[in-house]
């Protein structure tokens, strides 16, 4: 401060000899002097004293003495926004951990555990390694006696035993599953049940480890190690090991795999005994637990930075289609699959990987001059010309009253197979349909004008077996029907609305309500999808609104002591949806019961007799309610009535016939039409009540139980006579 005052004298020592003015000077000094006086009155404040003036931090979300920061702190830190960047994702690797921490735990597998004894069979060898476990288990004295259960027909929903678990009485008794599976390089029942267990991990709705509640689990995989050898064999038992550890199960002994073909059934016993040996041993022992995804299988386990991992969106789909999300598509059957020769077995001509087509037994009727089906009665459809076809084998149903026994694929809502262009289906439907009607050429009784007629395909009906609106190219597949003026009879099971919403005119739209209520359906039916009764209700909706303009028919199905009660639920279903006409029709007995699937006996096919009373109750309740419908015609031999709206009644005649003539015309003129368009009358033969109940006078009626009893007669009598001589 000295040295600032010498420095101001000089400054106005010099100004005034080079001839400045003095009152400049005089001020200078005066405020010099203003400012020491001012200075001294400020005392100096010592470190322990504290300022009453305080800085706040605005940025808490709590204003507390700690959000004060005194201003004697000589650095202060600022707080800066953040900058905006552009977003990026983050992909990393299909891998969590190098080396999964996982938890060893002491487990005591008790014999008053209950276990489920999971099996699903393509050729018979799975059921009878299960059944052999299940006796196994049987001579352990367990407490509980082990289940023996079918995935593909004792389990009718996957949800309620691989995502929930059953929960015993006793809270203190433990699930144990094990599973006897098969597994072949093509397109089989299992793959569904794969399918699913994937979902369900991959699903961020439900529980991370739904099974953690179960006690443990095995799994027993049977294959062919010379057809499929490699990581084919046996690959879906291991697939399945796999997701059923993910999903949280503790794994109680390491996954089996058999060839059947070299080592046969001894092998299988073997490994039967060893895990049995768990049971006789009371000694407790170790089981992983999977507290954390067990991604130790996997190959890949190297971890990476984030400058590795970020990826444009762009990259992302070729990112997980590297990453094993994404696999190549089957074939839906495979030629050399089992579900191939077991359908090509009972008649099928399959047709590329996902089609099929079969002689029905009407048309052989037919060309026999012996009658057609209640197709001919009901709309004029003459079965030596109709083709019965599907484009999709796979259904998402297995009905109690299917006559493939569960024999084809199964699906829930997405085409998870190759898909063949619509050309290749038409083509190859209508070969392998002249390919069987020229094998009958040698029957007895073949009428030669009819066996000529049927070499010119006039219908199709897409009712085979499947679920026909699956196939992702359907509209395609039924323009090429019309192209060559062969009418479409396409048949849906009421569960893809957004397939039924999407299709193109047809000829005569079918809807199978198979049960009135959610219960009884889930157990006719036996649907995959777990929202089974809301897709039937949206399909509803949609025969009343987007699909007005069709021809539409209710399909029900009776099956004694399954669906035939409760009229009212179905009268709900008609006013809902207004179809166009109603088919009943009694269910038919396909076999024996337990082998194949099918629960049905002789005792649950309905009689002529109770169809009709069905019917006539139907009717009575529709009318009760003020709907315009009455019964129209009946085809008794198919054990089979239709009803229909008044509209089709015309001067007091029934017209429930088609002008297919005159459906072509109105398809190729562009202009919007409906379904009374294009009627035509029923003929006396046909209608309800009418003499020959739906049996065309022209043709010959054929009791087959009548002429096996006459040749039988004939055959004893024969015998006699050559006995006597």
């Amino acid at each position: 401060m000295a040295s600032g005052k010498l420095i101001l004298g000089l400054c106005n020592v010099l100004y005034l000899i080079s001839g400045g003015r003095w009152t400049f000077v005089l001020v200078t000094i005066v405020l010099s002097v203003l400012y020491n006086i001012e200075k001294n009155k400020i005392p100096i404040q010592t470190p322990q004293e504290s300022s009453h003036i305080y800085e706040v931090d605005f940025t808490s979300t709590s204003f507390t003495s700690s959000s004060y920061i005194p201003t004697s702190d000589t650095t202060i830190t600022k707080r800066s926004r953040a900058k905006r960047s552009p977003k990026l994702i983050k992909v990393k690797k299909p891998v969590v951990d190098s080396q999964p921490q996982l938890t060893r735990t002491l487990v005591d597998l008790p014999k008053q555990a209950q276990i489920f004894v999971f099996y699903t069979t393509l050729t018979g060898s799975s059921h009878r390694v299960a059944k052999s476990l299940v006796t196994k288990l049987e001579g352990l004295g367990l407490s509980h006696a082990p289940k023996l259960l079918s995935l593909d027909d004792d389990v009718d929903d996957l949800e309620e035993f691989f995502l929930k678990t059953p929960q015993p009485e006793d809270s203190e008794v433990k699930n144990v599953y094990l599973l006897v599976l098969p597994s072949y390089e093509t397109d089989s029942p299992i793959d569904y049940f794969l399918e699913h267990l994937q979902d369900t991990y991959q699903d961020f709705r439900v529980d991370k480890y739904p099974l953690r509640s179960l006690l443990g689990f095995a799994v027993l995989g049977l294959g062919d190690s010379e057809s499929w050898n490699g990581e084919k064999f046996c690959y879906q038992a291991k697939l399945a090991d796999k997701w059923m550890g993910k999903l949280g199960a503790r794994r109680l002994f390491p996954v089996g795999t058999v060839c059947m073909k070299h080592e046969g059934e001894s092998k299988a016993e073997e490994w039967i005994d060893n895990f049995t040996q768990l049971l006789v041993d009371e000694e407790p022992f170790y089981v992983d637990e999977n507290d954390s995804v067990d991604d130790s299988d996997n190959e890949d386990s190297d971890e990476v930075t984030d400058s590795e991992t970020l990826v444009d969106v762009e990259e992302m789909g070729n990112i997980i289609r590297k990453s094993g999300v994404e696999s190549e598509a089957k074939q839906m059957v495979a030629k050399d699959s089992p579900t191939f020769k077991s359908l090509t077995k009972q008649g099928y001509t399959i047709v590329g990987s996902h089609s099929g087509v079969k002689i029905c037994r009407w048309t052989k009727s037919a060309l026999r001059g012996r009658g057609s089906c209640y197709k001919f009665a009901f709309y004029g459809i003459k079965s030596h010309l109709c083709m019965e076809t599907t484009p999709s084998l796979a259904c998402s149903n297995k009905c109690v009253f299917c006559w493939r026994h569960g024999t084809n694929p199964v699906a829930k809502s997405n085409w998870r197979w190759e898909v063949d262009p619509p050309e290749k289906i038409f083509n190859g439907a209508l070969a392998g349909h002249y390919s069987k009607i020229k094998q009958m050429r040698g029957i007895p009784g073949i009428q030669m004008d009819r066996f000529q007629e049927a070499f010119q395909v006039r219908h199709c009906a897409l009712s085979l077996v499947g679920e026909p609106i699956f196939y992702p190219h359907i509209n395609e597949f039924i323009g090429m029907l019309h192209g060559q003026h062969i009418s479409s009879f396409l048949v849906c099971n009421a569960q893809h609305p957004d397939h039924l919403a999407k299709l193109n005119k047809v000829t005569q739209l079918y809807l199978s309500i198979d049960a009135p209520t959610k219960t009884d359906l889930k157990k006719v039916d036996r649907p995959l999808n777990s929202d089974f009764w809301e897709r039937l209700m949206s399909c509803l909706d949609i025969i009343r609104t987007t699909q007005a303009h069709q021809r539409t028919v209710f399909r029900l199905t009776l099956v004694k002591g399954f669906n035939m009660g409760d009229i009212e639920s179905y009268a709900d279903m008609v006013e809902r949806a207004m179809p166009s006409q109603i088919e009943i029709k009694g269910a038919t007995f396909c076999g024996s019961s337990n082998g194949n699937g099918n629960p049905l006996t002789m005792q649950n096919i309905p009689f002529y007799e109770e169809c009709k009373q069905f019917v006539i109750a139907l009717n009575e309740e529709l009318q009760g309610r003020g709907l315009d419908y009455d019964i129209a015609a009946e085809h008794a031999h198919s054990c089979c009535i239709l009803m229909a709206q008044r509209k089709f009644q015309i001067n007091g005649k029934w017209h429930t016939h088609i002008d297919y003539p005159k459906f072509f015309q109105l398809l190729e003129s562009g202009e919007d039409f409906v379904d009374t368009d294009y009627i035509k009358e029923t003929p006396e033969w046909a209608v309800w009540g009418s003499d020959g109940a739906g049996f065309n006078p022209e043709d010959t009626k054929y009791d087959r139980k009548a002429e096996k009893l006459k040749k039988k007669i004939e055959r004893e009598e024969k015998a006699k006579l050559e006995i006597e001589v």
